[in-house]
């Protein structure tokens, strides 16, 4: 039996409760080939600055504006934000705080050359719904020209290889165990995440919708939004039926079809 003191409820923000250890816990192997990939995006249209939905810790925003991008941030945690902003470099990127699948404001309307979603933020919005007016409102934020671009899981890669427990490689100190759950009858998937910290143990669930490629080529069509091009991850590699994850870049058509 533990010996450990246990917080066993369900935590309703993991952003409030681990920012300050989010990067500790959850550094992705794949920052360097994302920021390569979305720096050689922003090349392709129109100048301009880069938007990122769920920025975050500032993982992938600030070592874009590193390279001279200027790059702004759209986050609804405060916590997160503080985090990045306390970072080398993180007073170079402007967060606004909200909701990224809100309506922009008027003077952000049609001035973003590249809006992106990396790390399976835009799964996160977890009805259909939801996810249909951020692709609203990520089209209504770009130049003509402008692309997006976000990743997600393939649905039968995350229900083959992509469900159960296992812990989570965590560089830093502390023990985090994942258990990911698939709900097929309302498309979504749940992370529940038992982390042990300074002698405690917490419970975090955080809650995800999972889509079809062609699904999302229909809800960014519906926004007015064309397909560009595909891949296999943020490395650029071909999208294959031994892929997991796929990348999908959109254009908003300088002329409307």
């Amino acid at each position: 039996m533990s010996t450990f003191p246990r917080d066993t409820s369900i935590q309703p923000s993991y952003t409030a409760l681990f920012a300050d250890r989010y990067d500790d816990w959850f550094a992705a192997s794949n920052t360097e080939s994302t920021v390569g990939f979305l720096a050689a995006l922003a090349k392709e249209g129109p100048p301009g600055p880069l938007l990122e939905l769920g920025s975050g810790t500032g993982r992938v925003a600030l070592p874009l504006a590193s390279l001279g991008l200027t790059v702004e941030g759209l986050d609804a945690s405060p916590d997160m934000t503080a985090q990045l902003h306390a970072k080398p470099g993180g007073n170079a990127v402007r967060v606004t705080l909200g909701d990224f699948s809100a309506p922009p404001e008027p003077a952000d309307t049609g001035r973003f050359a590249l809006v992106y979603a990396a790390g399976g933020t835009f799964a996160e919005l977890d009805t259909q719904e939801a996810q249909r007016r951020c692709l609203a409102s990520a089209a209504r934020r770009l130049k003509p020209g402008g692309r997006l671009a976000l990743d997600a899981h393939l649905p039968e890669a995350l229900a083959t290889r992509g469900t159960g427990t296992q812990p989570v490689d965590t560089p830093g100190e502390g023990f985090v165990l994942r258990t990911r759950t698939l709900h097929p009858a309302r498309q979504q998937y749940t992370s529940d995440y038992a982390v042990l910290d300074d002698g405690r143990m917490r419970h975090v669930r955080v809650s995800f919708r999972y889509f079809t490629p062609g699904e999302l080529d229909l809800l960014a069509e519906l926004a007015g939004l064309r397909l560009v091009r595909r891949t296999g991850g943020w490395s650029g590699r071909p999208l294959t039926d031994s892929s997991t994850h796929h990348v999908s870049v959109y254009e908003l058509p300088v002329s409307p079809p």
